[in-house]
């Protein structure tokens, strides 16, 4: 017997889960300094070079590789390193276990790139990333709140970016 899904509650924990894995992914290399910290010092700020969230992916992402390669073991790989099938509640499909990346609008949404709030709210409020949003100091996205430093770390760059339009 099929059980029956609740919609709404499949829905909030996909989207959830989606702003985890978005920032599991990106979370290590930025906390390292590579994603955000390049942008605290003295360098413009430019939102359209960042992602959504105001992280900037590496070339050696492990998720875009194996997407570029369609490379089916790799991508495998990738979904199981972010517990992708653990957050979302889906199988493994070479076909939605992909990521061009967030800001690359002609090519397929993946697993995470479709669940990510942060993402979406920028997006229908018109900005290139979250640092020219007026509420993200009180924002309450899940993204933020399971990785704080990252959230304190888009805030301060928030700060720098709006001097940086003042002057």
């Amino acid at each position: 017997m099929a059980s029956k899904i609740n919609r709404r509650k499949f829905f909030k924990k996909s989207t959830q889960a989606g702003i985890a894995c978005c920032a599991m992914m990106l979370s290590s290399k930025l906390i390292a300094g590579k994603g955000i910290a390049s942008f605290l010092d003295d360098e413009k700020i430019d939102p359209k070079k960042l992602n959504f969230c105001g992280y900037t992916c590496p070339a050696d992402c492990k998720f875009y590789i194996a997407t570029v390669e369609n490379d089916v073991a790799k991508k495998k790989e990738a979904y199981e390193i972010w517990h992708i099938k653990e957050r979302y509640g889906v199988d493994f499909d070479p076909e939605t276990a992909i990521c061009w990346r967030c800001k690359n609008f002609n090519k397929p949404e993946g697993v995470v790139i479709k669940h990510c709030t942060v993402r979406s709210c920028a997006i229908e409020k018109g900005y290139d990333a979250c640092i020219q949003c007026n509420t993200l100091t009180s924002c309450e996205k899940d993204l933020w709140k399971r990785f704080p430093e990252f959230y304190n770390a888009v805030k301060e760059m928030q700060v720098k970016y709006m001097e940086q339009i003042a002057s």
